[in-house]
């Protein structure tokens, strides 16, 4: 569960956060490409606000990223705010989390991203070295954005 084990997961040191400027939707830039507006590249920082959380087993961080209401999916399982932010001091330690090819779709005061999360660590049964293949939608509200729903797919072993 790239929460268990990424949030082992969900994420903020002192961003400044941005607030919408009305733009309308945008179409995703090519992966590899640059977001071309700020609230983009305000929420991929965030995302990676995200890997060091899970890393630090900071609950106060994962407190501010997530909404009200937040939502997480991963594989069948599905979690309330409340359980993801018990599961972030849970027994696995998380030693690496890095983000890979991630994409910000944004519509107006939505950002969705997609992305590859890489965690390493140990857990009950050992070491672990884990792909999610995730899509995250944050919302901005009062000038601050936040995570309102996530979903993880947990790559099988040996898949890219």
């Amino acid at each position: 569960m790239r929460y268990a084990v990424a949030l082992a997961l969900l994420v903020l040191s002192p961003l400044s956060l941005v607030r919408a400027q009305g733009a309308p939707p945008a179409s995703a830039p090519s992966a590899g490409a640059p977001p071309r507006d700020a609230a983009s590249r305000a929420v991929l920082a965030l995302e990676d606000q995200w890997t060091a959380g899970l890393v630090r087993r900071d609950t106060a961080r994962f407190q501010r990223l997530l909404a009200p209401g937040f939502v997480y999916t991963e594989n069948a399982e599905v979690m309330t705010r409340d359980q993801v932010l018990a599961s972030v001091v849970g027994s696995d330690t998380v030693a690496e989390a890095h983000n890979e090819g991630m994409v910000a779709h944004r519509f107006g005061a939505i950002v969705v991203v997609t992305g590859w999360l890489v965690v390493r660590g140990t857990g009950a049964s050992g070491a672990f070295d884990r792909r999610y293949r995730f899509t995250d939608t944050w919302v901005q509200s009062g000038g601050r954005w936040r995570i309102a729903a996530a979903q993880d797919y947990l790559a099988p072993a040996g898949q890219p």
